[in-house]
Protein backbone atom coordinates (compact mmCIF):
# COMPACT_ATOMS: atom_id res chain seq x y z
CA UNK A 1 0.00 0.00 0.00
CA UNK A 2 1.57 3.04 -0.89
CA UNK A 3 0.94 5.88 1.45
CA UNK A 4 1.53 9.13 -1.06
CA UNK A 5 -1.15 11.02 -1.22
CA UNK A 6 -3.97 9.10 1.32
CA UNK A 7 -5.58 11.13 4.17
CA UNK A 8 -4.72 9.30 7.60
CA UNK A 9 -6.36 10.19 10.55
CA UNK A 10 -4.33 9.42 13.40
CA UNK A 11 -5.41 9.12 17.40
CA UNK A 12 -3.25 10.14 20.54
CA UNK A 13 -1.01 12.31 17.79
CA UNK A 14 0.57 15.10 20.25
CA UNK A 15 3.36 12.37 21.74
CA UNK A 16 5.03 9.25 21.83
CA UNK A 17 4.06 6.39 19.05
CA UNK A 18 1.43 8.45 17.71
CA UNK A 19 3.10 11.58 17.22
CA UNK A 20 6.01 9.79 15.48
CA UNK A 21 3.38 7.63 13.47
CA UNK A 22 1.76 11.34 12.40
CA UNK A 23 5.76 12.37 11.39
CA UNK A 24 6.55 9.01 9.84
CA UNK A 25 3.19 9.37 7.26
CA UNK A 26 4.29 12.98 6.37
CA UNK A 27 7.48 11.92 5.61
CA UNK A 28 6.00 9.52 3.15
CA UNK A 29 3.51 11.67 1.26
CA UNK A 30 0.48 11.24 3.17
CA UNK A 31 -1.85 14.15 4.45
CA UNK A 32 -2.04 13.77 8.31
CA UNK A 33 -5.38 14.41 10.70
CA UNK A 34 -3.92 14.98 14.03
CA UNK A 35 -6.12 13.86 16.90
CA UNK A 36 -5.37 14.45 20.48
CA UNK A 37 -5.97 16.39 23.67
CA UNK A 38 -3.32 18.74 23.40
CA UNK A 39 -1.56 20.56 19.97
CA UNK A 40 1.47 21.88 21.01
CA UNK A 41 3.48 19.07 19.56
CA UNK A 42 1.46 18.97 16.56
CA UNK A 43 2.37 22.25 15.39
CA UNK A 44 5.92 21.97 14.88
CA UNK A 45 4.63 19.41 12.15
CA UNK A 46 2.02 22.14 10.78
CA UNK A 47 4.98 24.36 10.54
CA UNK A 48 7.27 21.68 8.88
CA UNK A 49 4.57 20.51 6.67
CA UNK A 50 2.34 23.37 5.68
CA UNK A 51 -0.89 22.36 4.06
CA UNK A 52 -1.10 18.84 5.05
CA UNK A 53 -1.47 18.64 8.83
CA UNK A 54 -4.92 19.67 10.57
CA UNK A 55 -4.89 19.13 13.77
CA UNK A 56 -7.97 17.89 15.68
CA UNK A 57 -8.90 18.46 19.28
CA UNK A 58 -11.06 15.74 20.75
CA UNK A 59 -10.68 13.93 24.08
CA UNK A 60 -12.12 10.52 23.79
CA UNK A 61 -12.81 9.25 27.03
CA UNK A 62 -16.06 11.62 26.31
CA UNK A 63 -18.73 9.94 24.31
CA UNK A 64 -20.17 13.67 22.88
CA UNK A 65 -16.50 14.20 21.69
CA UNK A 66 -16.12 10.93 20.01
CA UNK A 67 -19.74 11.57 18.72
CA UNK A 68 -19.34 14.95 17.47
CA UNK A 69 -15.90 13.91 15.66
CA UNK A 70 -17.61 11.14 13.72
CA UNK A 71 -20.16 13.66 12.38
CA UNK A 72 -17.69 15.85 11.44
CA UNK A 73 -15.37 13.85 9.26
CA UNK A 74 -18.20 12.08 7.50
CA UNK A 75 -19.67 15.47 6.28
CA UNK A 76 -15.94 17.34 5.92
CA UNK A 77 -13.06 14.56 5.17
CA UNK A 78 -14.92 12.43 2.66
CA UNK A 79 -11.54 11.16 1.00
CA UNK A 80 -10.20 10.00 4.70
CA UNK A 81 -8.36 6.74 3.62
CA UNK A 82 -6.56 5.77 6.53
CA UNK A 83 -7.37 5.12 10.42
CA UNK A 84 -4.79 4.66 12.83
CA UNK A 85 -6.11 4.02 16.23
CA UNK A 86 -3.17 4.40 18.72
CA UNK A 87 -4.61 6.37 21.32
CA UNK A 88 -4.54 4.89 24.63
CA UNK A 89 -4.54 5.17 28.55
CA UNK A 90 -2.96 3.00 31.56
CA UNK A 91 -3.26 3.11 35.12
CA UNK A 92 -1.84 0.36 37.94
CA UNK A 93 -4.87 -0.34 39.20
CA UNK A 94 -5.08 -2.72 43.10
CA UNK A 95 -8.84 -4.42 42.73
CA UNK A 96 -8.19 -4.72 46.39
CA UNK A 97 -7.10 -1.13 47.03
CA UNK A 98 -9.06 1.70 49.54
CA UNK A 99 -9.77 3.66 46.65
CA UNK A 100 -12.40 2.08 45.02
CA UNK A 101 -14.04 5.00 43.70
CA UNK A 102 -10.76 6.74 41.95
CA UNK A 103 -10.16 2.92 40.58
CA UNK A 104 -13.66 2.33 38.90
CA UNK A 105 -13.10 6.02 37.86
CA UNK A 106 -9.87 5.10 36.36
CA UNK A 107 -10.83 1.99 34.92
CA UNK A 108 -14.07 3.37 33.08
CA UNK A 109 -11.31 5.95 31.75
CA UNK A 110 -9.29 3.23 30.27
CA UNK A 111 -12.49 1.27 28.81
CA UNK A 112 -13.40 4.47 26.96
CA UNK A 113 -10.34 6.04 25.37
CA UNK A 114 -8.69 1.79 24.84
CA UNK A 115 -12.51 0.01 23.84
CA UNK A 116 -15.36 2.05 23.32
CA UNK A 117 -13.93 4.84 21.73
CA UNK A 118 -12.43 2.88 19.30
CA UNK A 119 -14.98 0.75 18.39
CA UNK A 120 -17.70 4.10 17.86
CA UNK A 121 -14.95 5.48 15.85
CA UNK A 122 -14.25 2.87 13.37
CA UNK A 123 -17.73 1.62 12.82
CA UNK A 124 -18.78 5.54 12.18
CA UNK A 125 -15.84 5.54 9.85
CA UNK A 126 -16.30 2.55 8.00
CA UNK A 127 -18.46 4.08 5.08
CA UNK A 128 -16.01 6.61 4.45
CA UNK A 129 -13.42 4.30 4.34
CA UNK A 130 -15.20 1.79 2.73
CA UNK A 131 -16.01 4.45 -0.25
CA UNK A 132 -12.09 4.89 -1.16
CA UNK A 133 -10.33 2.56 -4.04
CA UNK A 134 -8.16 1.53 -0.88
CA UNK A 135 -8.35 2.18 2.50
CA UNK A 136 -6.47 0.85 6.08
CA UNK A 137 -7.73 0.48 9.54
CA UNK A 138 -4.62 -0.15 12.08
CA UNK A 139 -5.35 -0.56 15.81
CA UNK A 140 -2.36 -0.42 17.95
CA UNK A 141 -2.59 -3.27 20.43
CA UNK A 142 -0.10 -4.55 23.01
CA UNK A 143 1.74 -8.10 23.89
CA UNK A 144 -0.44 -7.78 26.96
CA UNK A 145 -3.55 -8.90 25.14
CA UNK A 146 -1.57 -12.53 24.98
CA UNK A 147 -0.82 -12.62 28.52
CA UNK A 148 -1.53 -10.11 31.07
CA UNK A 149 0.62 -8.62 33.75
CA UNK A 150 -1.00 -8.29 37.10
CA UNK A 151 -0.69 -5.10 37.85
CA UNK A 152 -2.89 -3.42 35.16
CA UNK A 153 -5.83 -5.41 35.21
CA UNK A 154 -7.77 -3.60 33.02
CA UNK A 155 -5.79 -2.08 30.48
CA UNK A 156 -4.70 -5.73 29.71
CA UNK A 157 -8.81 -6.53 29.14
CA UNK A 158 -8.72 -3.57 26.68
CA UNK A 159 -5.91 -4.23 24.53
CA UNK A 160 -7.31 -8.06 24.59
CA UNK A 161 -10.96 -7.49 23.47
CA UNK A 162 -9.07 -4.61 20.66
CA UNK A 163 -6.51 -7.51 19.95
CA UNK A 164 -10.06 -9.78 19.59
CA UNK A 165 -12.22 -6.92 17.66
CA UNK A 166 -9.68 -6.35 14.88
CA UNK A 167 -9.63 -10.15 13.73
CA UNK A 168 -13.69 -10.00 13.83
CA UNK A 169 -13.44 -6.59 12.00
CA UNK A 170 -10.99 -8.09 9.68
CA UNK A 171 -13.22 -11.30 8.87
CA UNK A 172 -16.19 -8.61 8.32
CA UNK A 173 -14.12 -6.57 5.57
CA UNK A 174 -13.29 -9.77 3.84
CA UNK A 175 -16.15 -10.34 2.75
CA UNK A 176 -18.20 -6.71 2.48
CA UNK A 177 -15.06 -4.23 2.29
CA UNK A 178 -12.08 -6.32 0.80
CA UNK A 179 -10.04 -3.22 -0.43
CA UNK A 180 -10.00 -2.59 3.59
CA UNK A 181 -7.23 -3.54 5.07
CA UNK A 182 -7.23 -4.43 8.50
CA UNK A 183 -3.99 -4.56 10.64
CA UNK A 184 -3.45 -5.89 13.95
CA UNK A 185 -0.28 -3.62 15.48
CA UNK A 186 1.07 -5.54 18.68
CA UNK A 187 3.74 -3.26 20.74
CA UNK A 188 6.16 -4.87 23.02
CA UNK A 189 8.33 -1.95 25.54
CA UNK A 190 8.73 0.97 23.51
CA UNK A 191 10.14 3.82 25.10
CA UNK A 192 7.29 6.22 26.27
CA UNK A 193 5.59 8.12 28.60
CA UNK A 194 3.49 5.04 29.79
CA UNK A 195 6.37 2.54 29.84
CA UNK A 196 8.17 5.06 32.00
CA UNK A 197 10.99 3.19 34.29
CA UNK A 198 9.32 0.10 33.08
CA UNK A 199 12.72 -1.49 31.76
CA UNK A 200 15.58 -0.86 29.68
CA UNK A 201 15.20 -3.03 26.50
CA UNK A 202 12.63 -0.57 25.24
CA UNK A 203 12.53 0.94 21.59
CA UNK A 204 12.43 3.98 21.06
CA UNK A 205 8.79 5.29 19.39
CA UNK A 206 9.98 6.58 15.85
CA UNK A 207 11.71 2.53 15.82
CA UNK A 208 8.07 1.59 16.40
CA UNK A 209 5.69 3.50 14.17
CA UNK A 210 8.60 2.86 11.51
CA UNK A 211 7.48 -0.60 11.72
CA UNK A 212 4.24 0.00 12.01
CA UNK A 213 3.94 2.03 8.24
CA UNK A 214 6.71 -0.80 6.70
CA UNK A 215 4.23 -3.30 8.00
CA UNK A 216 1.21 -1.18 6.62
CA UNK A 217 3.27 -0.77 3.25
CA UNK A 218 3.42 -4.44 3.01
CA UNK A 219 0.18 -4.83 3.87
CA UNK A 220 0.73 -7.12 6.68
CA UNK A 221 -2.22 -7.88 8.74
CA UNK A 222 -0.48 -8.22 11.87
CA UNK A 223 2.85 -6.44 12.88
CA UNK A 224 4.63 -7.71 15.82
CA UNK A 225 6.77 -5.07 17.41
CA UNK A 226 9.93 -5.23 19.46
CA UNK A 227 9.41 -7.86 22.42
CA UNK A 228 5.75 -8.89 20.70
CA UNK A 229 6.94 -11.03 18.60
CA UNK A 230 8.51 -13.32 20.52
CA UNK A 231 6.09 -12.95 23.29
CA UNK A 232 3.61 -14.18 20.45
CA UNK A 233 5.60 -17.32 19.83
CA UNK A 234 6.10 -18.45 23.18
CA UNK A 235 2.26 -17.64 23.62
CA UNK A 236 1.47 -20.25 20.81
CA UNK A 237 3.73 -22.89 21.77
CA UNK A 238 3.80 -22.67 25.46
CA UNK A 239 1.12 -20.37 26.96
CA UNK A 240 2.16 -20.61 30.46
CA UNK A 241 5.54 -20.02 29.86
CA UNK A 242 4.19 -16.43 27.59
CA UNK A 243 2.30 -15.91 31.13
CA UNK A 244 5.01 -16.59 33.58
CA UNK A 245 7.18 -13.72 31.43
CA UNK A 246 4.43 -10.94 31.89
CA UNK A 247 2.80 -11.55 34.75
CA UNK A 248 4.81 -9.06 36.67
CA UNK A 249 5.88 -6.79 34.09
Amino acid sequence: MLLTGHKALVTGASRGIGLELARGLLKRGAQVLALSRSGAPVKELEDAYPGRVEFLPADLSRRDHVNALIGTLQSEQPDLSILINNAGVQYELDLFGKEQARMIEQARDEIEVNLTSIIELTTGLLPVLKAQPAAAIVNITSSLALAPKKSAPVYCATKAGLRSFTKTLRYQCEEKAPHVLVVDAMMGLVETDMTAGRGKKMITPERAAREVLDGLQKEKTEIAIAQAALVKVIARIAPSIAERILKNA
